[in-house]
């Protein structure tokens, strides 16, 4: 069995005025510097080596938290929203809320494709057998949790996955993963 550990990357611009991201690379915003200034990475995963997503707000998410050259696998890019990348969320409501399955925005990917790209990514990891910190977006961190859980993304997940914590799977030999633990903080005061 081997863990996997996701942080999802610091806030953006974007993020803040409810905008739907996707592959465009929006970096941190000040605000999202100073908050990932204030995690730590728990001692329960401190060590793992790190992948991140080619995205920039990943990969500084990364160096702050002290991985600087992070190996980077473009799996871990977040969903492509392709028309509605840099919309409102809420300007693409109901639709976003109700998309799992084959269910894609014009242009964008589906929440199915995104879990095969997760699934590919966690048979890897199990076959390489060592543990992992991914440091990666809101939708690579809902397919994980669908592929552990059956949830079917549409909506909220039936547990909450804070922003501010990492989540951890473990992978069988064949990659197939169960939660191990949600919500374990980064903020220093958990300390």
């Amino acid at each position: 069995m081997t863990i996997v550990a996701f942080v999802r990357h610091g806030p953006t611009g974007w993020n803040a005025e409810g905008r739907l991201q996707g592959r465009a690379n929006i970096p941190l915003s000040a605000a999202g510097r100073r908050m990932v200034e204030g995690w730590r990475i728990p001692p329960d995963i401190d060590g793992f080596a790190v992948l991140a997503s080619p995205l920039g707000r990943a990969r500084e998410t990364a160096a702050i938290l002290g991985h600087h050259a992070p190996e980077i696998d473009p799996r871990l890019v977040e969903r492509d929203w392709g028309e509605w990348s840099g919309r409102l969320r809420a300007d693409c409501q109901p639709n976003i809320d109700t998309m799992g399955g084959e269910d894609a925005p014009p242009g964008g990917e589906s929440a199915a494709a995104v879990s095969a790209r997760v699934a590919a990514v966690f048979a890897d990891i199990a076959a390489a057998g060592a543990p992992r910190l991914i440091v990666a977006h809101r939708g690579i961190i809902r397919a994980a949790y669908a592929l552990a859980t059956g949830w079917d993304m549409r909506g909220a997940p039936p547990d909450k996955l804070s922003r501010k914590a990492a989540h951890l799977f473990v992978l069988a030999p064949d990659g197939r993963p169960t939660v191990l633990r949600l919500n374990l903080r980064l903020d220093r005061s958990a300390a």
